[in-house]
């Protein structure tokens, strides 16, 4: 067995490869072209503006989740059970912010990177470009899952470094003459500037909580016992110096010329991002390797954010789909809800059309530095704040995020930078009022409403239905039963006016009920019924209700079985014979695969006798083979649940 000083060294070299791998899969469409047009905006100064509020986004998430994994219980696993609990109030979020991520990565590969080569018709070649994009994410996505990744995105980042060599031999060989680089003053009267800079501090800094690619990381670096802290702050360095290598780059062809190809957009606004693709585009006929390098960089970038998202959507999905209780699921191919090339084929038609209209990166990031920042900040509160993980005020948060997303929005395109920061601030401050304000245990209560009343105050069952006892009964010749009878006799008297229901049993709302009587052959040896009775009276009470809503159902020509996974009861009283039992069934919850039915027993006094549930699956007839919910009983069962 190895010591821990020989596996120093791997654990070093398997830190520096998560850590390249947080690098590129944080060096997203955003990161990649935004850094550019800020540059092109505000120069060193807006490089650094921009750059730095990203590296401590994600040396702050690396620190944060290491704290986590090592708070809870679990070893190895612990922060992935972490972050199933606490990311299921999120899980739409997740998904959209994922979607977008990739949206906007396609769209600033496309728009910046591709249709400055100005080739015609762009009607034939952007749909072929789109295609050439979407099927390299895919095909490394499939290949590589989250355990291999490190390796494939070690193998991209040499490719990166040697564009960047090869780029940064470009000023001696395209324009000797470089442009002085200074430090300028701090534009603090440029309202311009704070406007996107606020935003931008605010957006990257909670940016990491949203993003299912970083969590699928950390996560998968304490399975290897790796430091998720020092990863990340690696990955932050390295995304640091590759931002500083790009915008450095764009400083340079700015002063080499680049700044004739900076043009106006929608909205009257200068924009730039495509500015070095153009000049080097200009140059590519004398300095063919320089061209090329760029284009290896970009596109080096680019992939290795798509098979993050490929490989990060697929986990999502699959862990979504496998405990959801969505009835449409059960109707829709599970390698069809699982698989991301349907998001990726949408996420390329929306980046094409973006394109095609003249749309720019800022109004993709709108979204990263207003609507996602309210659930970005209330996740990374909740992570220290004990609530209830199954709600958050979706409602409200999703109306403050829309509010300000149009505010930034106004600002933006009429050029009222007041507004764009008062669109990034309005989500954080309401989580800080809803986290703060005294009845702030109102907005995080269970999903289950309340009645006002206590139990304990609730009306009691219904009377269960009840034959009238018959009249000789009462002189049965038997000894023991004429007080038997007359008991049966009295209850009898009790239900005059109730509702009289056929032998097969009820609806009472979501409930099947099914009365009967007890009699001695239900008994044991010391007089009270036995114990494996209750089992059969479910089950005989779950046969009539499936007899109830599925009554075609035929075992002759059933293409499938019923089958009992597993079944639970909870005795908590006993009782007698020629006592009226009720029992009452209903759907609890349900899967693609398994149908959950909890039951309870009650006497004629109404006290509970038992209760427990049970786990249905179902079988193919023909061969056994489990299959999912027949779409037949999910539409007889939905009424029901």
């Amino acid at each position: 067995m190895a010591s821990s000083n020989e596996l120093k060294p791997y654990r070093w070299f398997n830190t520096l490869l998560w850590g390249n791998t947080v690098s590129l899969s944080w060096m997203w469409g955003l990161g990649l072209f935004f850094s550019v047009q800020f540059t092109s905006q505000f120069g060193l100064v807006g490089l650094l503006s921009f750059a730095i509020p990203n590296c401590l986004g994600l040396i702050a998430f690396g620190l944060v989740t290491h704290h986590l994994a090592r708070r809870q219980d679990g070893g190895s696993e612990s922060l992935g059970k972490f972050f199933t609990s606490w990311s299921r109030p999120f899980r739409l979020i997740f998904f959209l912010y994922q979607v977008l991520a990739i949206t906007l990565t396609v769209f600033a590969l496309i728009r910046y990177g591709w249709m400055p080569l100005g080739l015609e018709p762009q009607i034939l070649y952007l749909p072929l470009i789109l295609l050439v994009i979407l099927a390299a994410g895919i095909l490394f996505g499939e290949e590589f899952n989250i355990r291999r990744i490190k390796w494939s995105h070690g193998v991209i980042f040499l490719i990166i470094l040697g564009a960047v060599g090869i780029l940064l031999s470009a000023p001696s060989h395209i324009s000797p003459a470089l442009p002085s680089i200074a430090v300028e003053q701090l534009p603090t009267n440029n309202w311009n500037y704070w406007g996107y800079t606020i935003p931008i501090i605010i957006g990257f800094l909670l940016g990491p909580w949203l993003d299912l690619q970083q969590w699928q990381r950390a996560i998968q670096m304490h399975r290897e016992r790796v430091s998720i802290a020092a990863a990340y702050i690696v990955g932050a360095l390295q995304f640091f110096l590759m931002l500083l290598f790009h915008g450095l780059l764009a400083l340079w062809a700015l002063g080499a010329g680049a700044g004739k190809f900076l043009h106006t957009g929608l909205g009257g606004h200068i924009y730039g991002h495509d500015s070095v693709m153009r000049f080097l585009f200009e140059k590519a006929g004398d300095h063919p390797w320089i061209f090329g390098a760029y284009c290896v960089f970009l596109c080096a970038c680019v992939l290795a954010t798509l098979d993050s998202g490929y490989i990060a959507l697929r986990w999502f999905l699959q862990s979504n789909v496998r405990t959801s209780v969505n009835a449409i699921f059960a109707l829709i191919p599970t390698a069809l809800v699982t698989s991301p090339i349907p998001i990726f084929i949408f996420c390329g038609a929306v980046a094409l059309v973006g394109a095609a209209v003249g749309l720019e990166l800022e109004y993709f990031m709108i979204f990263y530095a207003t609507f996602f920042v309210g659930y970005s900040a209330l996740g990374m509160a909740r992570c220290y704040i004990n609530t209830p993980a199954n709600r958050i005020p979706q409602i409200k948060m999703f109306c403050l995020g829309s509010l300000a997303v149009v505010i930034f929005a106004f600002g933006y395109l009429l050029g009222y930078p007041a507004f764009m920061i008062i669109g990034s601030l309005l989500p954080l401050g309401y989580v800080v009022w809803t986290l703060a304000k005294p009845t702030a245990s109102e907005d995080f209560v269970s999903d289950v409403e309340q009645l006002d009343a206590p139990a304990d105050n609730m009306m009691p069952l219904a009377a269960p239905a009840m034959p009238a006892a018959p009249a000789q009964a009462a002189t049965h010749p038997l000894p023991g039963l004429a007080g038997a009878a007359a008991a049966i006799t009295d209850a009898a008297k009790s239900l005059v006016g109730a509702v009289q229901h056929p032998l097969g049993g009820h609806f009472e709302d979501k409930w099947f009920v099914h009365s009967f009587m007890a009699t001695y052959a239900d008994t044991n040896s010391v007089g009270n019924v036995y114990f494996g009775m209750y089992a059969m009276w479910v089950g005989k009470t779950r046969e009539l209700f499936f007899n109830r809503v599925m009554p075609k159902f035929n075992l002759k020509d059933t293409p499938f079985y019923i089958l009992t996974r597993s079944f639970e009861h909870k005795f908590v009283r006993e009782t007698r014979e020629f006592e009226t039992v009720s029992v009452r069934i209903r759907i609890s919850g349900y899967n693609r695969k398994f149908v959950t039915l909890d039951h309870e027993i009650y006497d004629s006094g109404h006290h509970l006798l038992g209760k427990g549930r049970q786990s249905l699956l179902f079988v193919s007839s023909a061969d056994y083979k489990m299959i999912d919910v027949p779409p037949e009983v999910h539409t007889a069962f939905l009424p029901y649940a």
